[in-house]
């Protein structure tokens, strides 16, 4: 947790808090522009990775910097020869009247089954056990008058089949029956489930619903949309649709081109938001503490000097949910330099970095590091600068091939590492995703907040999509440590004979396919299968070679219909 001033300090700290909020609440309303739009689509849907791909290319131009839901993700294609899909019907939006427009979503539905473990991430309130899984998410979207209201809710289900758990770092009566028996087995200060019980899950969310105002380009909403913070395309340090959403107010300033006297000075983003998480039913029985507070801020600059390169930051906290914890909102704005752990009293995170995307080369490049600690003062960070720090990078590549049927190559490779800085093996146990202020960590309803690859792990991912007219196949190699933390922690004041060693780590290796194609107008379908390979899936290794090892597959189909 980034340590800070405590929020009733002094009086002095209070009136600074107001006049932060103050200030960027005048200077949303200053920099206000009019701003147009046409077809919003659903995080990492079909239809926003084929205009993220077009965006390479410059055939499609982004609508956002670094913070986006499904109301941000607003896209107008350009005429040329580099749309592959011009005549697919990706779902648009109508006009009723000159003010008055609407959306049909879907349905879209989605199923998989893995045979061996849970294996899956980015699908919001679906959880992928073992076993079948499947969700449906269908609605609609009116906008009139400056005003939007989107319902588009998901139901899921998960066969949750059983399989072998790692011994869950709970036990005790305030866990009975819940997280002692299917609960997290790293730093116990989490809500992660390994299994939600025994019966099969039936899921309903809102999904990305919510009402919204917007004038120009200033916007405040009210709903449960997904955030998806930064570049990332897999595992976002901060926020992705990861996790079931959850009922958040927001407020701030759409992607916004600034000039003064003339001059071109960039454009700018930012969004404040307060959200209400709520813990799973298979955590703890005491019901005083089901529900915990998020706070976030983002900012993102794209510079003009350098057409493509955009820079953000993004700063969330967690708190218990009570009146005291809205001082988190102000806080955002406050930058503790005073050091020191007797300050802890929420939990934050913040990251920062840089989005690159350079149409002429068709090339995008992308890095993003996050914190969730302070060092106590400057000459610590002059000793080492990585305290708790963790990061993701990535690359993709947009090629046209020389073929005279219409072929275009989309190269991704992500690399997520969210191990502890190795300066905690001096203190004590830790991990990205967790502390002790907030017992159900950074997480909502069971599942990830941020990267779902989960706390304190690695992974690499590589894939090679080809489009072509009306479909796309992708091909790719994604190795994966699920939490390399639950291993470290445990040599943490330990001399060298410990039972835990290197060889006990949990790795897990997929190799897939998976291919969509507009069958009808209006009908888009896909499917999918990964072969996967789990070395030490209970992390007891015994040995170096051989290991235990579980081996098992996935297979996965979609359907989408668009009005």
């Amino acid at each position: 947790m980034i340590r800070f001033m405590n929020y009733a300090r002094s009086m002095r700290r209070l009136t600074l808090d107001k006049t932060a909020i103050l200030a960027f609440a005048i200077g949303l309303f200053a920099l206000a522009r009019p701003c147009a739009g046409f077809a919003q689509e659903a995080l990492l849907s079909t239809a926003e990775n084929y205009y993220e791909f077009l965006a390479l290319s410059g055939n499609t131009e982004r609508s956002y910097l670094n913070y986006r839901t499904l109301s941000d993700s607003v896209w107008t294609v350009k005429d040329g020869d580099g749309n592959l899909w011009n005549g697919v019907n990706l779902g648009t939006t109508r006009s009723l009247s000159d003010a008055v427009r609407f959306r049909v979503y879907g349905p879209d539905f989605f199923s998989s089954y893995n045979s061996a473990e849970p294996y899956g991430q980015n699908d919001g309130a679906l959880w992928q056990g073992k076993g079948v899984n499947a969700s449906i998410t269908a609605g609609a979207r009116l906008e009139a008058y400056g005003f939007e209201l989107t319902l588009k809710p998901q139901i899921a289900f998960s066969q949750n089949r059983s399989f072998t758990l790692v011994n869950p770092a709970y036990s005790g009566d305030l866990y009975a029956g819940k997280a002692d028996t299917y609960g997290y087995f790293g730093v116990p200060s989490i809500d992660a489930p390994q299994r939600f019980g025994d019966d099969p899950l039936y899921t309903f969310s809102w999904g990305d619903s919510e009402i919204r105002y917007s004038w120009k380009t200033l916007t405040v909403g009210f709903g449960t949309q997904a955030i998806w913070l930064g570049p990332a395309k897999i595992n976002p340090i901060l926020h992705s649709n990861n996790a079931a959403p959850y009922p958040k107010f927001d407020i701030g300033l759409r992607k916004q081109e600034i000039a003064l006297a003339g001059h071109d000075l960039g454009d700018v983003e930012a969004r404040l938001w307060c959200g209400y998480l709520t813990e799973s039913d298979y955590f703890d029985t005491d019901d005083s503490n089901d529900h915990n507070m998020i706070s976030g801020l983002s900012f993102a600059y794209a510079p003009p000097v350098l057409d493509g390169l955009t820079l953000f930051v993004n700063r969330v906290y967690l708190a218990k949910w009570e009146k005291d914890s809205f001082g988190t909102i102000s806080h955002l704005f406050i930058i503790n330099t005073a050091g020191g752990g007797a300050q802890d009293v929420w939990d934050q995170r913040g990251s920062f970095g840089f989005d690159y995307l350079l149409p002429l080369a068709a090339i995008e490049v992308y890095g993003e590091a996050g914190i969730n600690d302070y060092e106590q003062n400057i000459h610590a960070y002059l000793r080492y600068p990585f305290h708790s720090m963790v990061y993701t990078a990535g690359i993709v590549k947009s090629v046209r091939l020389p073929t005279s049927y219409p072929l275009s190559l989309e190269i991704l490779f992500e690399w997520s590492n969210l191990e502890l800085s190795q300066d905690f093996q001096f203190q004590w146990a830790s991990t990205f995703y967790a502390h002790h202020q907030i017992t159900q960590g950074y997480t909502n309803e069971g599942q990830w907040l941020g990267a779902g690859n989960g706390t304190g792990g690695n992974s690499q991912y590589l894939g090679f999509k080809l489009y072509y007219p009306r479909g796309y196949t992708n091909l790719f190699i994604h190795r994966q440590n699920p939490d390399n933390d639950h291993i470290y922690v445990s040599s943490i004041h330990t001399d060298a004979n410990t039972s835990v060693n290197i060889k006990d780590v949990k790795g897990v290796v997929s190799f897939g396919v998976n291919s969509g194609y507009q069958v009808w107008k209006n009908t888009f379908l896909s499917a999918g299968a990964t072969w996967i390979i789990i070395e030490n899936p209970v992390y007891e290794g015994k040995q170096f070679e051989p290991t235990d090892r579980l081996c098992g597959y996935r297979l996965e189909t979609a359907f989408s219909w668009q009005y």
